[in-house]
């Protein structure tokens, strides 16, 4: 009889409110819902260029070396940080796997080992001044940011290496830049490579003791220690391996541009976090898919390729995406009051 009566007494949970428990308990929905949008909308408004399967395939190369820095990017916000070094780190492996091989005669595959140890090094840097010296991850990367740009410049001699030169004397290094093709689309490497690169995270994260580690320490660090977690191992095993996939990023960015340069990708730590937030991985840690950045860099480049089809101007491009981003943290901070 109580338990009827306190039925009676709790009101039916609006549609609006049921839909904020299904957003809260699948967050990648809310980035899936917005790229079919979006895609329909720019069909509508940009026609048939936009869907010619050769448009649809330059929206994933374009956004291929993104995806992957933005993987590494994920895998730091689950842990409630943030790395403002990866494209820094990613064009450092770059020069260093271009230097070794065309200026110094590397064998090629030496050069890449080499470059890949350099990413983990400063993956594991980054790491270490987190979670040994007790510092705020944005202030950690921010100043490995500015100290790996400036090792960039200094060991390149702001110069980069000509695409000719790397056709002769280490084509390996462009190996992600060549494509294939099928039903008038053009897939490169590097496609294949960011989505083999998701699917392994995914997999990780999801199907680990590892993964659930890392949701764990981003959800509640404190909780996490109590529980038996060494959080610090966590911690740089997190950076690490963010090295590491910056690392994979330098020789994909390398066939993606078909050169090196040192100032390259300069904004691609902004671009790494745009994806991230869209993509619905909460800033707080601990919440949200690693397929969700994925999408997010999908949706920033279907809007740039339909607002440019459109005939918009770059200058409205860099608007849209920046309501975007506000409107992806709004809604984060919405579905995040389901457990408030």
């Amino acid at each position: 009889m109580n338990e009827n009566f306190a039925k009676f007494l709790e009101p039916a949970p609006s549609p609006l409110v049921r839909l904020q428990h299904f957003l809260h308990g699948n967050p990648t929905m809310v980035p899936v819902i917005v790229l079919l949008l979006s895609v329909l909308a720019f069909g509508v408004i940009a026609g048939d260029r936009f869907f010619h399967p050769f448009n649809l395939s330059l929206i994933l190369q374009q956004v291929s070396v993104i995806g992957i820095l933005a993987a590494a990017q994920s895998l730091v916000v689950l842990t409630a940080g943030i790395d403002l070094s990866v494209a820094a780190i990613m064009v450092l492996s770059s020069v260093i796997m271009g230097k070794l091989a065309i200026d110094f005669g590397v064998p090629t595959p030496i050069a890449l080992v080499v470059g890949f140890g350099v990413g983990i090094g400063c993956g594991y840097i980054n790491g270490a001044l987190v979670t040994r010296l007790k510092l705020p991850p944005f202030i950690v990367t921010l100043g490995t940011w500015n100290i790996l740009f400036a090792l960039n410049l200094w060991l390149s001699g702001a110069q980069s290496i000509r695409s000719q030169d790397i056709d002769q004397s280490a084509p390996l290094l462009k190996w992600f830049g060549e494509r294939v093709s099928f039903m008038g689309a053009q897939f490169t490497y590097g496609v294949f490579l960011t989505a083999i690169l998701f699917a392994a995270l995914w997999f990780l994260l999801n199907r680990t003791a590892w993964g659930r580690h890392v949701y764990a320490v981003g959800d509640d660090k404190e909780a996490a220690e109590l529980a038996g977690i060494r959080t610090n191992r966590t911690l740089i095993s997190v950076y690490v391996l963010a090295g590491l996939v910056c690392a994979l990023g330098a020789w994909a960015s390398i066939g993606r541009v078909g050169s090196v340069s040192p100032q390259s990708f300069y904004e691609g730590n902004l671009q790494s976090i745009t994806a991230v937030v869209i993509g619905g991985i909460s800033l707080f840690g601990g919440r949200g898919s690693i397929m969700g950045p994925l999408i997010g860099a999908l949706i920033v480049g279907v809007f740039q390729s339909g607002l440019r089809l459109s005939g918009v101007d770059v200058l409205w491009q860099m608007f849209a995406i920046g309501w975007l981003i506000i409107l992806a943290v709004a809604l984060d901070q919405w579905i995040r009051k389901v457990s408030a």
